[in-house]
């Protein structure tokens, strides 16, 4: 039985120091996902295909799957047949059971299919915090045009921490080397290139009905300052009985922490995020002019921003001498 409970909230990051560098924040969905593979359990999660550059929901049965589900992906992923494939994996293993990751749309999907089809006790839902999913065939035209320039991408992030979980790097790898790809992530965060639906998004609410909610912690180092780790933290929101067993089921895996609703505040969960007001004109010039001309001219910083950003470097190194 599932029953909906008020939402406790908690901040925690893996104790593995390595694994916590190689995830996007606080290394939430690996911690949940170790605690079904190491069980012979199963894990529905989103993975990101090289050779076609889209991101497909597949089954992941052990660590090694699990490595290539890993991370932040800024494009937006495609379930597939993935739930009658759930169903059919939970038919055919009738004392195992299986947690499914997502977006808030896809998972609150699963849990409605899962009740439909008599399996929500045998299912574990967990939901990411989303901006947005921008077009899919945006990206797919925007990585072929880098192998078109570049060569072959062989590997991608957009959130590697070398400079830490605050200032994340999103990069390509081709022949070796890496292509950073700062254009793209500003059209991702300008807002415009969005689903109509994602602007109008349900799920933007610390109150859902699946088990639990991760994403980052961010603000963390002014809420709870103490806690603060540079290398990465998570946000937990557990919504049901099934996700308080959840949690329990990580904890000797985290560093952890409770906390509420108002230290964890972020727009995305208060608001979908709004509609750029260029969105319009965003979209009339990919139509008109293609891929590379709007990553040009809605990517790239604008120089008076350049100078501006540059004059306030200068004048707060003048201040701190």
């Amino acid at each position: 039985m599932v029953d909906l409970i008020d939402t406790i909230v908690y901040a925690g990051r893996l104790k593995d120091k390595s694994a916590l560098m190689s995830s996007s924040s606080g290394g939430a969905f690996t911690a949940l996902s170790n605690a079904f593979l190491k069980s012979g359990d199963a894990v529905v999660a989103a993975v990101y295909n090289y050779e076609n550059h889209t991101v497909e929901f597949q089954m992941i049965l052990d660590e090694k799957q699990r490595e290539r589900a890993k991370g932040s992906k800024y494009m937006q992923s495609k379930p597939g047949d993935i739930y009658q494939e759930a169903y059919r994996w939970l038919m055919d293993n009738p004392k195992k059971e299986l947690l499914f990751v997502g977006m808030g749309c896809q998972s609150d999907g699963f849990r409605k299919f899962s009740e439909i089809k008599g399996i929500r006790d045998r299912v574990h839902i967990v939901d990411i915090i989303c901006h947005g999913s921008p077009s899919p065939k945006l990206w797919r035209e925007y990585a072929e045009s880098i192998q078109k320039k570049d060569g072959k991408i062989t590997y991608l992030t957009f959130k590697d921490k070398r400079n830490g979980w605050k200032s994340p790097t999103a990069y390509v790898k081709v022949n070796g080397s890496e292509r950073p790809l700062k254009d793209y992530v500003r059209v991702f965060y300008n807002r415009c290139a969005l689903r109509p639906s994602c602007y109008e998004c349900p799920y933007a609410t610390t109150e859902r009905k699946t088990d639990m909610t991760i994403g980052d912690f961010w603000h963390i180092e002014e809420t709870i300052p103490n806690f603060y780790d540079s290398n990465g933290n998570s946000l937990f929101l557990i919504h049901t009985n099934r996700g308080e067993k959840l949690f329990e089921k990580i904890q000797s895996d985290l560093d952890y922490r409770l906390s509420n609703t108002i230290q964890c505040w972020q727009a995305n969960l208060e608001a979908p995020t709004q509609k750029s007001e260029q969105r319009e004109e965003f979209w009339n010039d990919y139509k008109k002019k293609g891929i590379d001309f709007v990553m040009k001219k809605y990517g790239s910083v604008p120089v008076k921003t350049k100078i501006k950003n540059k004059l306030l470097k200068i004048m707060g190194g003048i201040h701190r001498r």
